[in-house]
């Protein structure tokens, strides 16, 4: 009787043993989303906590939700006229639906790649080099609103994506550093012309007061001739080192005009 007792406690135990070993604890972390499959189907999205799950039927796959950030560099593009450019992306994005990110395709971060690939070939190709270059600012944006849509169906929040850089042929840099030197060039002249007009215009004001006012004119004679005297008696100093003595004779007085 004992004997089967003793059994009976083993099998016991070896039975509570396997029932414990085939479940396992499960921790989801705060940056991920756990998706449990049962059977092999997909079943619900796990939030961030602990959980026991059967091993036998039922199986946990982590997604990391954290921010990401996608680099698409190097990507030869040719714009509507022909001219090849070399630009670089750079997008951020987050797992906003984890379900779909991992059931929908293979690999979501190389579909978001090839979307970003040929999303820019089209915007690129679409414009002349001069739109390019005078929209670089804007080339972000529009890939974005362009990829946005297209990424929410992979399960992807697409945050931001921006032009890092973008290269030009060599001969076409020399070409539009030209350019720019003649803009400047055609600045300063026009700069220059501009001077010269106000100049002559001023000229012209002054010899219509004169011709309306004689006295005037007598009045800026003496003064001219006061300033050239002052300005001699100044170099004299500076070449004899002694005091300068007043100018005899140049005693001005103005008339008040009637």
């Amino acid at each position: 009787m004992a004997y089967m007792v003793a059994i009976a406690v083993v099998l016991a135990i070896v039975a509570v043993g396997v029932v414990l070993g085939s479940w396992r604890r499960v921790v989801v972390f705060e940056y991920e989303r756990g998706l449990e499959y049962r059977d092999g189907r997909f079943t619900r999205v796990l939030e961030p906590g602990a959980y026991r799950r059967w091993l036998r039927r039922t199986m946990v796959v982590k997604v990391d939700v954290r921010r990401r950030v996608v680099a698409v560099a190097g990507q030869e593009v040719l714009t509507a006229d022909g001219v090849p450019l070399r630009l670089t992306l750079a997008s951020s994005f987050h797992v906003a639906d984890p379900a779909t990110a991992h059931n929908s395709v293979a690999s979501y971060h190389e579909s978001l790649y090839l979307l970003l690939q040929l999303e820019v070939r089209r915007v690129v190709g679409a414009s002349p080099i001069e739109g390019v270059l005078a929209r670089r600012a804007e080339l972000g944006s529009a890939l974005l609103a362009a990829c946005a849509e297209p990424a929410r169906a992979l399960g992807l929040e697409l945050e931001a994506v921006d032009v890092k850089d973008l290269i030009l042929p060599g001969d076409l840099k020399r070409m539009f550093a030209k350019v720019v030197e003649a803009k400047q060039e055609g600045l300063a002249a026009l700069e220059k012309a501009r001077g010269e007009t106000a100049a002559l215009r001023s000229l012209a004001n002054a010899a219509r007061l004169l011709e309306g006012s004689p006295a005037l004119a007598q009045l800026r004679l003496l003064q001219h001739l006061c300033d050239h005297q002052r300005q001699h008696l100044r170099a004299r100093r500076a070449v004899r080192g002694g005091p300068v003595a007043r100018a005899p004779g140049l005693i001005v007085s103005y008339a008040r005009a009637g």
